[in-house]
């Protein structure tokens, strides 16, 4: 009861600090001492301290009334990095402002994950129509958009007895991009190439004689690669298994990363499959692939890097879809939902995260299009790396 009080005395007018309550009560003492006994001295006394509540209980409200706030753009990081938080305070006025605390409230989702309190910090004095510059740095544990709206500046000048506090509004938004795995093979990604060469090759020759002149390089034999790959001369030579490395595999492709954000995900899960796409994005794009990503709340996005890491920041389960039509072409579809493997088009692959429901329908899952299940108890970039059947 008495800290919602004391919040409405402090952002519309003051409200007294400890202190002010005991010299409050302290002049009551000797103005009642003073009636008593008639002593001219004890009058003087609880006089002036009444007017050392007075003066105290007018000047913090007016020496906030100078103070502007502005705040410098925050550049986007990814998670497990700091987020750079900069503030300028300006003393507009002709005064010396002392006794003020400055708070940056942070965005209601960070506080709830991260289970923060504002930031504070505390500042001496700012001289007349000088800046003060405050910059801290916040561990982003999490990846998504984040806005800044509010800074609460606290002043008790000059003495401490009352404190009062105004709202300044400074807006700033904060993007933390998804983590994004360092791939040094995907099958996911490779074996949509390798579709596309094997057509070619059968159409231009049958015995696929024609992917000898197409070796960009060798490689040692990775478990699950296919034996007609080894290079037996190479191999015989370094005593190893030499496997060859064919130029037309994911060279000028069409593919598509699809998430499934339409639907219902556990969150880490959900979590996972953002890491997944944006690893596997980048994966396609050094391969010269023409990748693009989709979600249900944006469709096909292509361009700019930041906008396609902007676009897996910002995406959350069962948002709002403005399509639920996906993409005629080859997809990697990262879903948590067996019943949607079916309907991929040619050529398309899938990661399906296991949950409750998917491990008991296993069935569903189409032979057609081949590809990986999730396990949440293994590491995610070693999963990705690994040849599926």
């Amino acid at each position: 009861m008495i800290k919602p009080i004391i919040n409405y005395l402090e952002t519309r007018a003051c409200a007294p600090a400890y202190s002010g309550w005991v010299l409050a009560g302290i002049a009551i003492c000797f103005f009642g001492a003073a009636i008593n006994t008639m002593a001219g001295w004890l009058y003087v006394i609880s006089g002036l301290s009444c007017a050392i509540l007075g003066v105290a209980a007018i000047l913090p409200s007016r020496s906030l009334s100078g103070l502007t706030v502005s705040r410098a753009s925050i550049e986007p990081v990814t998670v497990g990095e700091d987020l750079r938080v900069e503030l300028k305070i300006t003393n507009t006025s002709q005064k010396t402002v002392s006794l003020l605390k400055i708070e940056d409230i942070l965005p209601l989702l960070l506080k709830n994950k991260l289970d923060s309190k504002p930031i504070e910090q505390t500042i001496d004095r700012i001289a007349p129509q000088n800046n003060y510059h405050w910059e801290y740095y916040y561990s982003a544990q999490h990846r998504g958009i984040y806005r800044w709206q509010t800074v609460e500046l606290k002043s008790g000048a000059p003495f401490g007895l009352f404190w009062s506090r105004r709202d300044r509004n400074c807006k700033a938004t904060a993007v933390v991009y998804p983590q994004i795995l360092p791939l040094v093979s995907c099958p996911l990604i490779d074996e949509i190439g390798q579709d596309e060469s094997r057509r070619s090759n059968y159409q231009g020759n049958p015995d696929g004689a024609a992917t000898e002149g197409l070796i960009r390089s060798l490689r040692p034999y990775r478990t699950g690669d296919p034996i007609r790959l080894v290079h037996w001369r190479t191999s015989a030579r370094y005593g190893e298994l030499r496997v060859r490395e064919l130029e037309t595999i994911t060279g000028g492709e069409d593919v598509a990363i699809a998430l499934d954000s339409a639907a219902q995900w556990d969150e880490e899960n959900f979590e996972q499959a953002v890491i997944t796409a944006a690893s596997l994005y980048f994966y396609a794009q050094r391969q010269q692939m023409n990748v693009q990503l989709w979600t249900a709340a944006t469709g096909l996005v292509k361009g700019e890097n930041r906008r396609i890491l902007e676009t897996l920041a910002a995406t959350s389960p069962l948002e709002d879809a403005i399509t639920t039509e996906v993409p005629k072409l080859p997809l990697i579809w990262l879903t948590e939902n067996p019943t949607t493997l079916a309907s991929l088009p040619n050529g398309s692959r899938w990661a399906l995260w296991q949950n409750s429901a998917s491990s008991q329908s296993r069935q569903i899952i189409s032979k057609d299009a081949p590809g990986l299940i999730i396990n949440q108890e293994e590491q995610l970039q070693i999963q990705l790396q690994k040849t599926f059947s």
